[in-house]
């Protein structure tokens, strides 16, 4: 059965994929141009929104998890509207067969740890100019907040 969607994600900075990607164990598979899924849609799920069964199974890039063969993987496609963007695709039957487990129920753990990522990616100019950054995860809300703190002195003549 195939049970292939696209995550309700835009990605805008793979260099964040790739480190959501490592933080989480994952692998991303740089350039490989196909990703493992059940191999052919069957018509028991809606295809996703602006593919085509030839579509499915085809990416720029991939993600899996490392030395697992029988895990599916994550396709890592090029949005179709023309943007700068890519699309996360993958097959949610069976869990992925061990994906799911490692990125979550509709990708949300992955999802997360890219939002984490693009967050310190657009601080890093005010890390450099010397604020620290505190991460604080609330594991009741499953929310990561970002505190920015500038401990530089301040001459007070």
């Amino acid at each position: 059965m195939s049970h292939v969607v696209v995550v309700k994600i835009a990605i805008l900075d793979l260099d964040a994929l790739r480190r959501a990607c490592k933080n989480l164990g994952l692998e991303f598979k740089e350039n490989q141009e196909t990703y493992k899924w059940y191999g052919r849609h069957v018509g028991d799920y809606p295809m996703p929104e602006g593919f085509t069964k030839q579509d499915l199974g085809k990416c720029d890039h991939a993600i899996g998890i490392p030395g697992d063969r029988k895990a599916y993987e994550i396709g890592v496609v090029k949005s179709k509207d023309g943007s700068e963007s890519y699309q996360l695709l993958w097959d949610f039957w069976q869990g992925g067969f061990g994906l799911q487990a490692k990125v979550g129920n509709n990708c949300d753990k992955l999802t997360h740890e890219y939002a984490k990522e693009v967050t310190k990616a657009q601080c890093q100019d005010l890390i450099n100019a010397g604020w620290d950054m505190d991460e604080e995860y609330n594991s009741q809300t499953g929310e990561t907040t970002f505190t920015l703190h500038n401990y530089q002195q301040s001459s007070w003549n």
